[in-house]
C-alpha cells in the first residue's frame, strides 16, 4: 500500500480538544514533526479536518 508524509505546520494550542486527539491519533503533536503512514481514507480523512494544521509533504 502506498505511503503518505504529513507534516504538523499548526500549534494545538487554543485549538478544540477533538483536534488535538485528531492530531496525536496520526502521530503529531509538535510543531514540524514529519510521520509516514499508509494512505488510507482514515488517514486522508484526518488530514480534512485539519487542513490549518497539517501538510502533505512530497
Amino acid at each position: 500500500m502506498a505511503k503518505i508524509k504529513i507534516k504538523q505546520i499548526g500549534s494545538p494550542i487554543r485549538r478544540p480538544e477533538a483536534q488535538k486527539k485528531i492530531l496525536i491519533g496520526l502521530g503529531l503533536g509538535k510543531m514540524h514533526r514529519v510521520v509516514e503512514l499508509e494512505d488510507t481514507a482514515e488517514v486522508r480523512g484526518a488530514i480534512k479536518k485539519l487542513p490549518h494544521m497539517v501538510e502533505v509533504v512530497d
